[in-house]
């Protein structure tokens, strides 16, 4: 299974910009820039590699940890999953912290962080994310 992103720049480091493409179109001609990924602290400037990676961290840890809570009998009613990816510039993207809450029926809080440890460990992303620190916060909420 291959997917796709394709990515256009124009012009030097700080003053160009670029745009962003996903196989799926969830990204279509989406700009980023210079400022958006080191400048623009709101967000509002464009997209990044950044919190495009944090997408990608905080979705594959929710389905992986609902897989695992499934098969435990315990399915999650929600899991609301959030990533925050670190970059310092200069020394690159040192660490991916999760946190999640989950409204999950019927499980114990000892169960849940077992899981929870279990999906950060497997979740194929925080795997290629093996060169930085994955930390993580779960609650039952």
């Amino acid at each position: 299974m291959d997917r796709t992103a394709n990515a256009v720049w124009k012009g030097n480091l700080k003053e160009g910009n670029g745009t962003l493409d996903t196989q799926s179109a969830a990204l279509k001609a989406t700009p980023y820039s210079f400022k958006a990924r080191f400048e623009d602290e709101s967000g509002k400037a464009g997209t990044n590699p950044e919190e495009l990676i944090a997408a990608a961290h905080a979705g594959c840890y929710a389905m992986q940890f609902s897989h695992f809570l499934a098969e435990n009998g315990t399915p999650a009613t929600e899991l609301d999953a959030k990533a925050v990816v670190t970059l310092i510039p200069g020394t690159g993207i040192t660490g991916s912290a999760l946190t999640v809450v989950g409204k999950v029926p019927g499980i114990d809080a000892a169960k849940f962080q077992e899981l929870a440890e279990k999906a950060k460990a497997e979740c194929p992303v925080s795997k290629a994310l093996g060169a930085i620190k994955v930390s993580l916060d779960a609650k039952l909420g």
